[in-house]
């Protein structure tokens, strides 16, 4: 049978740490990596092999589908009543949703924490007549992506674009978020439902693999660039 460590971090998280069935075959792959802080070994993790999130029970698995094959071009591996799996890169990672074991009980699960509270950076910022949004405290992921301007151009016409007022980068334009690498989503809506109901809402940071000028992103952790 495989190896596993379950571990549960303060604020409730649950990870499953697995053995690689083959590390010798993963390490040598050596793929990528994370920046190394001084003074600290590399780290023995080689990938994230799945990330869960929970959602209501009846929520709209299929249209959550549609969502990110219409942003990120990303494919659906698997879908059931209660939960879909979306596949991210090409190592077998997947991003899935699935719906909360507990039931109705769980229906007010949320991953967002808003916040409309006045702060002193924001009541300074100068919006130029650019949308004002609320801050978001909850977590967030981050995903990297090949083509940039065609993820902008879908979440502008889904109408999902989001700016955390918390962080210095903010991309109110496709020009902008060229130039910083990256955009945000926080609303998950079927492009089918023409009333875009928010399914759900969790903060995503849409990453470019490369820089303006064709080079990789810094903190892209894979060496090699996708096409």
């Amino acid at each position: 049978g495989r190896i596993a460590m379950q571990v549960t971090d303060p604020w409730g998280n649950h990870f499953e740490i697995l053995q690689s069935s083959d590390p010798s075959y993963d390490r040598a792959a050596h793929l990528g990596s994370q920046p190394i802080l001084d003074g600290h070994p590399p780290s023995e993790g080689l990938a994230i092999k799945d990330l869960t999130i929970h959602v209501a029970p009846g929520s709209n698995l299929e249209g959550i589908s549609r969502f990110y094959e219409r942003i990120m071009g990303a494919s659906t591996v698997n879908i059931s009543d209660s939960s879909v799996s979306i596949a991210v890169g090409d190592r077998g990672q997947t991003l899935t949703f699935r719906c909360h074991p507990d039931g109705l009980m769980a229906n007010n699960i949320r991953h967002h924490d808003f916040s409309f509270e006045s702060s002193e950076e924001v009541d300074n910022l100068e919006y130029d007549g650019k949308t004002s949004y609320p801050m978001n405290y909850g977590p967030h992921i981050s995903l990297y992506i090949s083509n940039l301007p065609h993820a902008y151009q879908a979440a502008l016409d889904l109408g999902v674009l989001y700016v955390n007022p918390r962080f210095k980068r903010r991309a109110y334009t496709e020009t902008e978020a060229i130039d910083q690498c990256m955009f945000r989503i926080i609303d998950v809506v079927d492009p089918l439902d023409e009333t875009k109901e928010v399914i759900l809402r969790l903060e995503h940071e849409v990453r470019a693999v490369v820089t303006m000028d064709g080079k990789k992103y810094k903190s892209y952790p894979l060496f090699e660039i996708p096409v």
